[in-house]
């Protein structure tokens, strides 16, 4: 095993000759997804994509938590202009990447966070897990888990995770079908699946495979990503709820709607 150096506040571990990547969100606690953090990821998932040999990437948060989500700050005005494509880039990128995606997630995993874990192919979450999405508490919404979640657990329960922000515990997204699997261990839960599952197949086969089963994801994915992405800049941030949302969670107090 060796530790691959890179910018941003990750670590990347490599293995089992070349075949397994395991991606640590190294910013302990929260593991917030800000911009720099963002890039180093998008950076990892663009190499990924041509290295012939791997063939699957583990990614898990370093503390007691996967990850807060999304920087906070860097969604207000002036600045979500340029995250938010960027953001979305990263996801572009983990689509392009071409390999098999497993989370293993502890602790809190919320908003960009749940965005980034229930983007990969395969979810190992710890009993005491957290997941959702509360960005409608804030006045937004999560575009990229607007897309996803309806492929992953259903519409009807895309809808309430989104629509009303709630988190739930693992069992209820392992019932949901959120998550994949419960294990004491999930980050060695992940790690033994894929070497058990993925690391005897071909390299090579498994991108066709993917690119066979999740073609038709990936095109509406791609098609809807800057519908929703323009639905958020153009009209959502042009809302005074939205920036009341955001500046009261900054400023800690409740928010004062408007509907408007």
């Amino acid at each position: 095993m060796t530790n691959t150096p890179t910018a941003g506040p990750i670590r990347v571990e490599v293995s089992a000759d070349g075949a397994l990547r395991r991606i640590f969100l190294s910013a302990p606690k929260a593991n917030v997804l800000d911009a720099k953090m963002i890039e180093a990821l998008t950076t990892t998932f663009q190499e990924a994509r041509t290295d012939r040999n791997l063939k699957a990437v583990i990614v898990e948060g370093e503390g007691p938590h996967f990850s807060f989500g999304a920087s906070v700050e860097e969604h207000l005005p002036g600045a979500v202009d340029s995250m938010l494509p960027g953001f979305h880039a990263m996801f572009r990128a983990m689509l392009e990447c071409g390999v098999f995606l497993v989370a293993a997630v502890r602790g809190q995993c919320l908003g960009g966070g749940l965005e980034l874990a229930s983007f990969c192919h395969r979810v190992f979450a710890a009993p005491d897990a957290k997941l959702g999405q509360p960005e409608i508490a804030l006045g937004v919404f999560a575009p990229v888990a607007s897309l996803v979640l309806p492929m992953r657990v259903g519409q009807p329960s895309a809808d309430d995770l989104c629509a009303t922000g709630r988190v739930i515990g693992a069992e209820a997204a392992l019932s949901m079908g959120l998550v994949d699997e419960v294990d004491d261990d999930p980050a060695n839960a992940a790690l033994a699946w894929a070497e058990k599952r993925l690391l005897p197949k071909s390299a090579s086969s498994l991108r066709i495979a993917l690119q066979a089963v999740r073609g038709p994801f990936h095109r509406t994915f791609l098609a809807e990503l800057d519908r929703v992405e323009k639905l958020y800049l153009d009209d959502l941030m042009q809302t005074k709820d939205a920036r009341e949302g955001l500046a009261s969670f900054l400023e800690k107090r409740k928010p004062a709607w408007s509907n408007s």
